[in-house]
């Protein structure tokens, strides 16, 4: 088989993944046609099931209309697991300006979005390429969780 089409069948099966990373930043993403507080409802039941601590959610629609302003739901999901988190911030200490983990549910005209990070992104961003981590892991954890999220 040549190259050019073992490329072009590589580029085929990464287009038609359903979950997405931003061409930069490391943001993964997964819509969902879902009603908002179905998917917060069920992103909170799959983080219980996988025992992770979730530790907040920050309602960002409800601190702007605090302050007199506008924003679709849009909550940010905090929570980990120490067995995981540590490591990487044994590995390089300012993982710690990434970890806990979060994923953002938000409303967009589209449908709901759920938004993570990449721990590939952050494994590159915070330089711990010499540090042996579950970077495949940690990234099937949080793409199950979005998908549950998503009731996929």
């Amino acid at each position: 088989m040549s190259r050019a089409v073992i490329g072009a069948a590589l580029g085929l099966l990464l287009a038609a993944a359903p979950v997405v990373q931003a061409e930069t930043h490391g943001i993964m993403h997964l819509e969902s046609d879902d009603a908002f507080e179905r998917v917060d409802q069920r992103l909170r039941a799959a983080i219980e099931e996988k025992g992770l601590t979730l530790m907040t959610v920050v309602d960002h629609a409800a601190n702007a209309q605090r302050v007199d302003l506008a924003l679709p739901p849009t909550r940010t999901f905090v929570f980990g697991n120490p067995a995981a988190g540590t490591p990487m911030m044994q590995c390089q200490g300012s993982m710690a300006l990434d970890l806990p983990q979060k994923m953002v549910v938000r409303e967009t005209d589209e449908g709901v979005r759920l938004e993570w990070n990449s721990p590939h992104y952050l494994a590159e961003r915070h330089g711990l390429e010499g540090c042996e981590l579950p970077l495949e892991k940690i990234d099937g954890v949080l793409e199950g969780l979005a998908g549950a999220a998503a009731g996929r």
